[in-house]
């Protein structure tokens, strides 16, 4: 039975091995992977166009709350917990 499960074991343990190989293989030669310029112009291009369709999706930021509107606040919801408890 341990004979079994070491040839299993091993079995296993190399199949992740070669499978590991393969994948290194599929990298190939950095420079032959190397963009052309044309290419990163092109993707920076796109990336900006994504950029800023984005930012136009977006609804524009509220303004920033003054003290005593902050102030105002923090008592209503205290009022209205209050209610709520009651």
């Amino acid at each position: 039975m341990k004979t079994v499960t070491l040839v299993l074991v091993l079995a296993l343990s190399a199949g992740g091995a070669h499978a590991q190989q393969d994948k290194g293989k599929q990298r190939g030669n950095p420079r032959e992977q190397q963009m052309s310029q044309q290419d990163r112009q092109r993707m920076r291009d796109d990336m900006r166009d994504a950029y800023r369709d984005r930012d136009r999706s977006r609804p524009d930021r509220q303004r920033q709350m003054s003290r005593e509107d902050r102030d105002k606040l923090r008592r209503d919801v205290e009022d209205a917990n209050k209610q709520m408890r009651r």
